[in-house]
């Protein structure tokens, strides 16, 4: 156990068995500005200790052999205070070099609360992401003057208007003419005339027939006028009026005398078949065990789709990871199996070698290694690029979102790889922190 000697810093407790992998976490906490207040094997550390020490931040090592032991600090690991991040021993022992190096800042970032994670001296480079909003808008002159105002300014800028081959301008010492107002226009407008008294509509004429008729012998007929125009496609037509049956007359038909021989049921589409067929798929890799976690523990446990996590780990090590999301996520996670349907609800880890298949009546868990992007339906279904996501995947996710489908990717504090999410938040789609990311997933109302 061992502490530094920069009391000021964060305070940051390092749980890890002792080796390479330890030693290599333990450099980097110091170089980022940590205060390492405890070092320690989570199989020999007692919970009470952990919780008098009062650390802001938990870096744990993770590897098989400590499966049961932080099961058994889960109680402690889950304070409000706590920040918790999960780092593969794997990783962290190969890490040195200029990749040791790249982790370390982004590891200072997540301490110090700030994102500027490229090394001294390149802080020109940083990308600028684009900002949510409308941009802003020049405030508009005079909005509310009159016309004559418009009128008049227009008049005396006339002279500075530049002119063309087709204008000819006035001669000199032409009088301009005088700019009259729109009321004195209106008052030179000559009277409307009041239109003639429509002729007498014989009485024995069908009105009907008269609407056909001309307006009188010899007269043409105006162009677009009513009288031109009719109901029936052969306006020579004129359906003869019907007389009125008398109360006696009117006879009801059977029941048995409609046909229904014409008419068909249409297979609709239920609610729950539409939602069966569509998912979240989170893409992820370096920091993104982390980046996962805080996105699932915002989902809340009434969220309708299924959430698929694919993150690439060494070793294969999958089921350690359904053990560390099902801690903080309320959703239920497992590990995806061949044959099985995707459940609205659910989380599912994707392993090596399965991919989801499009079946009649949803989705289905198969052997396959084709893209998951294809078999979701665009509509009801969204992608996030996480830290470390595969920036190979960055066309197919751009692919997806002209289809009609919806892709965003992590930003700020604690996203140690953002190459992949980057691309996405250049192209104009929407990025933020996992936390807020899962917000718009829930804003979406996919169910």
């Amino acid at each position: 156990m061992s502490a530094s000697d920069r009391p000021s810093a964060r305070p940051v407790a390092l749980l890890a068995r002792p080796g390479v992998a330890r030693e290599r976490l333990r450099e980097a906490v110091l170089a980022a500005g940590g205060a390492l207040v405890l070092e320690e094997d989570p199989g020999a550390l007692d919970p009470a200790v952990l919780q008098a020490l009062g650390p802001t931040m938990v870096l744990v090592a993770l590897e098989p052999a400590l499966e049961d032991a932080l099961e058994r600090l889960a109680p402690a690991l889950e304070g409000p205070q706590l920040e918790l991040m999960f780092e593969e021993a794997e990783l962290a022992a190969r890490r040195e070099g200029w990749d040791a190096q790249r982790w370390t800042r982004h590891l200072a970032a997540k301490l110090h609360g700030h994102d500027q994670v490229l090394p001294p001296g390149q802080e020109e480079d940083a990308l600028t992401l684009p900002e949510p909003g409308m941009p802003e808008r020049p405030a508009e002159r005079h909005a509310d003057a009159p016309l004559q105002f418009h009128v008049e300014e227009a008049a005396q800028h006339l002279d500075e208007v530049p002119v063309d081959t087709l204008y000819a301008p006035p001669p000199a010492g032409h009088d301009r003419p005088e700019v009259l107002s729109f009321e004195e226009l209106m008052a030179m407008a000559p009277a409307r005339a009041e239109p003639a008294p429509a002729p007498a509509v014989p009485p024995e004429l069908p009105p009907l027939a008269d609407a056909q008729a001309p307006l009188a012998a010899g007269a043409p007929s105006l162009p677009g006028s009513f009288h031109s125009w009719s109901l029936l496609e052969d306006d020579a037509y004129v359906a003869p009026a019907a007389a009125p049956a008398s109360a006696g007359e009117v006879a009801q038909a059977p029941a048995d005398a409609i046909d229904t021989g014409g008419f068909s049921l249409v297979a609709l589409e239920s609610d729950a078949e539409a939602a069966a067929q569509g998912a979240v798929l989170l893409l992820a890799g370096i920091g993104g065990p982390d980046a996962v976690r805080r996105l699932l523990s915002a989902l809340p446990e009434d969220f309708p789709l299924p959430v698929l996590v694919q993150m690439r780990l060494d070793g294969g090590r999958y089921a350690n990871l359904v053990k560390q999301m099902s801690r903080v996520a309320v959703l239920p996670v497992a590990l995806a199996e061949a044959g099985q349907a995707l459940e609205g609800g659910n989380v599912y880890v994707l392993q090596d070698g399965v991919g989801v298949a499009s079946q009649a009546g949803g989705l289905r868990f198969a052997d396959d290694t084709a893209p998951v992007l294809q078999a979701l339906a665009v509509e009801r279904s969204a992608v996030v690029m996480l830290s470390g996501a595969d920036p190979s995947l960055v066309p197919d996710a751009l692919a997806f979102a002209e289809r009609g489908g919806w892709v965003a990717g992590q930003s700020g504090d604690g996203c140690y790889d953002p190459e992949a999410a980057s691309q996405l938040a250049v192209a104009g789609h929407a990025a933020g922190p996992p936390e807020y990311l899962a917000g718009e997933l829930v804003q979406r109302s996919y169910g």
